[in-house]
């Protein structure tokens, strides 16, 4: 689906704040209500828009333990693999990447204890090589927004 300037200043509304209601998002982008109630289905029926998700933040919760986590898999079956890492409620995102990895998982803990569960259950795979995990000492900046 090809987005115009319409949908894009829909998009950037959103962003702001997703609990936005039509009217708003129509007045401030110079469109009728209508419109925006139209062109906000669409993005959702073609799978741009995929959710409303509130910005949490994890550290004041419990969650204080953000990890990267490399895994070098073996044999024909990372996509299976990453499918039953991403089922995991832990794992923020997981990306095929190139390089030194064949993927990596950014993953949040509670403790150590839950980490090392993950960490072992990844690793009872037979097609999984080795896994590196890296502790993340600050964030700086976790947004999974870009500007539009």
């Amino acid at each position: 689906m090809n987005i115009d300037e319409t949908d894009k200043k829909i998009l950037r509304e959103l962003q702001k704040d997703a609990r936005k209601s039509y009217r708003k998002i129509a007045k401030q982008t110079d469109i009728s209500e209508g419109t925006a109630y139209n062109r906000i289905k669409k993005l959702e029926k073609n799978k741009i828009i995929q959710g409303y998700t509130p910005d949490i933040d994890y550290q004041k919760i419990g969650y204080d333990l953000t990890t990267i986590i490399g895994i070098t898999g073996e044999g024909s079956q990372l996509q299976e693999l990453e499918q039953e890492i991403a089922q995991n409620p832990n794992v923020t995102a997981l990306y095929d990447v190139t390089g030194q990895y064949d993927a990596i998982t950014i993953a949040k803990f509670q403790n150590r204890k839950q980490l090392n569960q993950f960490i072992k259950q990844i690793l009872k795979r037979k097609d999984v090589k080795k896994t590196y995990t890296m502790l993340t000492l600050n964030t700086i900046k976790e947004k999974h927004q870009i500007k539009i």
